[in-house]
């Protein structure tokens, strides 16, 4: 009897342990597996034949958004000044009942710079190419496009693309016999302007127009001495029509693309916002509201509750750099070869508190 006692209680106290082990209540605890950690993706060096296979499947996956009129996808494409632009592009085809603009693109011709460190990030690379707008044979123009990827586990977008003038002449880009093209620091002293200084030199001349100091190294054309030119009509016309326009180009933050082209020179590009301001004069406020701008209106709602009108236009650009002059010797201006842009953001703010 004892010895059977024994026998049970022990069997208890291992029905209780057990029990106990698993939470109690009778429900059993479930057994938490941590995630195996996620692999790090690993870096890709940049080749020009990687570029090419990036280019185009970019130039696939962005003309399947169009056909579409998918939005959210285009913009998974594009990054930067070009994300804005895309946006605009679409809301305007939405408002118009137009489709989205679709491209054919020609042969292009790739400058990859050579990243020693394949975990150098950003990576990025250029691509010059013929670009026509499909139904319209005539739009032919050739594109300049910075494709850009931030990390090994991002995807290759696009954050520059501009025009070229149709009667510029760009810099040949310097590529060596592997095919590659040299980069240029922002900071670089060895071009007439610093590759980040252009931004800020091009929003000078329009601000003060052909008599600032800085034509001096950057030549007259539409988006530097014409844009002031630009802005001063604007000015104009809205007096006329008792109402206030002011104008400011300045910086974006976004990515400057350079490479080293013959003669020490440079091709280089990058972005610029211009903020505009359409207003009603304080004496006529009680009476009127400022007229809508016909190139903001798919940005609109068609209503203006308070007496301004913003809007800002995104610009794309590439400019040609020369080399800095040696000491007592006359150099070439800096010239804006390319450029693109339209209104990107536009609001109607409410009244401010008087």
């Amino acid at each position: 009897m004892r010895g059977r006692y024994r026998v049970a209680t022990a069997a208890v106290a291992l029905l209780a342990l057990t029990a106990s082990a698993c939470g109690g209540g009778g429900k059993a605890r479930t057994k938490v597996t941590p995630a195996p950690p996620r692999p790090t993706p690993t870096p890709v060096a940049l080749t020009p034949q990687l570029a090419a296979d990036r280019f185009r499947s970019w130039t696939v996956n962005d003309d399947v958004a169009r056909a579409a009129g998918d939005e959210r996808l285009a913009l998974s494409w594009v990054v930067d000044g070009q994300y804005a632009l895309t946006a605009a592009e679409f809301r305007k085809a939405a408002h118009d009942g137009d489709p989205v603009p679709r491209f054919s693109f020609g042969r292009p011709t790739f400058y990859v710079p050579r990243f020693q460190d394949v975990r150098t990030y950003p990576q990025w690379f250029v691509a010059s190419v013929p670009r026509t707008e499909q139904g319209k044979p005539k739009s032919t123009r050739t594109a300049l496009m910075a494709f850009i990827l931030r990390s090994p586990g991002d995807q290759w977008k696009l954050s520059v693309e501009t025009d070229l003038a149709p009667k510029a002449e760009p810099p040949k880009v310097v590529v060596d016999a592997q095919g590659y093209a040299t980069a240029l620091e922002t900071g670089d002293t060895s071009v007439l302007i610093r590759p980040r200084d252009l931004p800020g030199i091009q929003a000078t001349i329009a601000a003060e127009g052909p008599s600032s100091v800085a034509s001096n190294v950057m030549a007259s054309g539409p988006v530097t001495t014409g844009m002031n030119a630009d802005i001063r009509a604007a000015r104009k016309k809205a007096r006329k029509h008792g109402l206030a326009f002011s104008s400011v180009v300045v910086a974006t933050p976004y990515p400057i693309f350079a490479l080293r082209a013959e003669h020490g020179s440079a091709l280089v590009l990058y972005s610029l916002f211009r903020s505009n301001s359409l207003s009603v004069k304080a004496k006529d406020r009680h009476r009127r509201k400022p007229p809508i701008p016909p190139e903001t209106a798919h940005l609109l709602d068609g209503t203006v509750p308070g007496y301004e009108i913003d809007y800002t236009e995104t610009l794309q650009l590439a400019a040609s750099d020369p080399a800095k002059p040696k000491s007592g010797m006359n150099s070439p201006k800096a010239d804006v070869i390319g450029y693109f842009g339209t209104i990107s953001k536009a609001s109607a703010p409410l009244p401010k508190p008087s």
